[in-house]
């Protein structure tokens, strides 16, 4: 038996009674951090969801986001973001790092790399500049990149950066 259909003035809109589509909700209620950037030019994106794991080699992506695993050998890419509970295991070349969740391998950031309070950096890394917020952890062996190998004009400042973290 169907229902009578909505009489006019009614005060839902049409198609109210049509559940949305799965994941629209989802899409519309993504933290302002995941969100892609709208500045400059669209980037190429690659968005590990949570609960998903990734094994091997991952090309052309200028962005890597992680809320799940990803493991590889060796992945280049301009910007990696690590978020809360994510994990990344392996080898990773980027332009900026942003870490929340875990790497646990070899990291080289040519510009820079944060860690943010729930991030854990294992391994190895390099950058040229860091910022490590309240709780943020790293395990293993760090080095500073000179301005020979990181073009940047802000070489002065780095370098009161990494005596205010000596001592």
């Amino acid at each position: 038996m169907g229902r009578a259909p909505l009489p006019s003035g009614s005060p839902l809109p049409a198609g109210g009674g049509i559940p949305p589509m799965p994941g629209a909700a989802a899409a519309r209620g993504l933290p302002s951090q995941i969100q892609p950037k709208k500045e400059g030019p669209e980037q190429r994106t690659l968005v590990v969801g949570r609960g998903i794991s990734v094994q091997g080699t991952v090309q052309d992506a200028e962005r890597l986001v992680v809320e799940g695993t990803v493991e590889s050998s060796m992945i280049t890419a301009k910007e990696l973001v690590v978020m809360p509970g994510g994990l990344f295991r392996g080898g990773v070349e980027v332009e900026n790092a942003e870490i929340a969740g875990t790497v646990d391998g070899t990291l080289t950031a040519r510009g820079s790399l944060t860690v943010r309070g729930s991030g854990r950096l294992l391994g190895k890394a390099a950058c040229h500049r860091l910022k490590v917020e309240d709780g943020g952890q790293i395990t293993g062996q760090l080095e500073m990149l000179s301005e020979g190998s990181a073009a940047s004009k802000t070489a002065d400042s780095d370098a009161g950066s990494a005596k205010a973290i000596e001592g």
